[in-house]
């Protein structure tokens, strides 16, 4: 898949995953719109102003860091950090070892996905069991999220009923209230049965030291209700300033990603049970994950560290809807992916190189962004670093022929009458060897110029100004 280009991942893919992705995604963008338009008359101001709050966050990374730890170890968290993602996990292990923790029950985390730490617990003989139900069904199957927020975009209920048979929850009926109800009855078990949770969050506040954390199934809630330990793996780019924060960026957020004006289940968690807070886990430890998040601080790209994952660019792109997530290679898919991925690869750069490319700069992805990032500014900014580092892109031709013929007037006009003359029909048949690659993935029209200049020219004589 590395070597391969989007267009050529989406050509082979199957009609009924490229319909179901395009259209929920679309659905996804119009609840947006409509629940903007309800709530507020303009919300670009409210954007641009989450933007800013997430833009300050960031750029005061080592104070908000220094202070959320202060105020987590207050509250009774254990704090770690993790450079790598080998550190993440190893981090995980060290605690659910001192800790005897064999069962694991998690709620969805795309951070958990970046560092590939259900691959590591699995490893260590370690049992740990997704309760999002659509993670849940990614694991199951074997498969990667599509979706930031809807991780099986790309699966029908027929797909999911199959899935569950397989895995023994029942007969095949693809009834959606079958197939909940049979999750939640496999689920409630596994929270009982567990010794830890890990979770996510999606936002860390650096004042009160409370983590922030929302869904719509309520299975962080069970997650935590039943086990004794509490793990949180934070990107440290989730922390904010301070809970005055959160009422801009939860709004924005639900709208965003759901088309809700607010997630059904938002918690604020202060840390483990103590005297004055008799339920939950008994211990709570927060690991803070950079995985080379600082060096895309240090970049030219550092916006993209504002993202909350709302998947709001995804279901606008044009492009994603298309080619769904598995085509762009990494845990972050569509335009958020297509920055963010090459960026955290490191010396891995070359591999993703052309993700910044898979899209048509139409500016949906910054216009429907509730933290105002400027993505198409960013693609651009990595396209330009894949060029000065001379980085070929597998499957697409030398642009220096066409851009000598584009600036010498004369020699563009040469090429339109050769056109004319060659009147070969399809522009596929053009015998040009090193182009073959290129156009066989390609449906180029009927060539139909040569009549615009002396269209013009006869304008021009006649002095038509109309």
């Amino acid at each position: 898949m590395a070597e391969q280009q989007i267009d050529q991942f989406t050509r082979r893919l199957d009609g009924k995953v490229r319909r179901a992705v395009r259209e929920n995604s679309a659905a996804g963008t119009a609840k947006r719109a409509e629940i903007l338009a309800a709530d507020y008359g303009d919300p670009t101001p409210l954007r641009r102003l989450a933007g800013e709050i997430r833009q300050h966050a960031i750029e005061n990374l080592d104070v908000h860091l220094a202070k959320a730890e202060d105020s987590l170890k207050r509250n009774g968290a254990e704090v770690h950090y993790a450079v790598t993602a080998g550190d993440a996990c190893r981090v995980v292990s060290d605690i659910l070892s001192r800790a005897g923790a064999r069962k694991v029950v998690k709620s969805k985390s795309m951070v958990t996905e970046e560092i590939e730490l259900n691959g590591h617990l699995e490893a260590e003989g370690i049992e740990s069991v997704e309760t999002d139900l659509g993670e849940y069904i990614v694991q199951i199957d074997g498969d990667h999220p599509s979706h930031i927020v809807k991780p099986i975009i790309h699966k029908s209920r027929e797909d999911i009923a199959r899935s569950f048979e397989r895995e023994g929850l029942g007969d095949y009926d693809d009834d959606p209230e079958t197939i909940t109800r049979r999750a939640r009855a496999w689920l409630r078990r596994k929270y009982f049965e567990a010794d830890a949770a890990i979770t996510g969050a999606n936002f860390v506040t650096a004042d009160s030291g409370r983590l922030v954390l929302v869904t719509n199934e309520g299975n962080s809630r069970f997650c935590l209700a039943a086990t004794r330990l509490h793990i949180a793996l934070v990107g440290i780019e989730k922390v904010v300033s301070g809970d005055a924060d959160l009422a801009v960026l939860l709004n924005l957020l639900a709208r965003s990603a759901t088309g809700q004006q607010l997630t059904v289940y938002t918690e604020f968690i202060q840390g483990p049970a103590g005297s004055g807070r008799p339920s939950g886990p008994r211990e709570t430890h927060v690991v803070f994950v950079d995985n080379r998040r600082t060096e895309v601080l240090a970049s030219d790209c550092r916006e993209i560290l504002r993202c909350i994952r709302c998947g709001a660019c995804l279901n606008v792109c044009p492009v994603y809807r298309q080619a769904t997530g598995h085509a762009y290679r990494g845990v972050y898919p569509g335009p958020v992916g297509a920055v963010l991925t090459p960026l955290l690869a490191g010396k891995d750069f070359p591999a993703f190189a052309d993700l910044p490319k898979a899209s048509s700069l139409c500016g949906a992805c910054n216009e429907v962004c509730p933290v105002d990032i400027p993505i198409p500014d960013l693609l651009l900014r990595l396209r330009n670093r894949a060029h000065a580092e001379r980085l070929p892109s597998p499957g697409s031709p030398p642009m220096g022929p066409f851009a000598a013929m584009a600036s010498r007037p004369w020699l563009w006009r040469m090429a339109l009458r050769s056109g004319r003359v060659m009147d070969v029909g399809p522009v596929q048949k053009i015998p040009v060897p090193w182009m073959r690659a290129w156009l066989n993935t390609r449906t180029l029209p009927e060539w139909r110029g040569g009549k615009f200049r002396a269209w013009m020219r006869d304008r021009r004589k006649g002095g038509d100004e109309t």
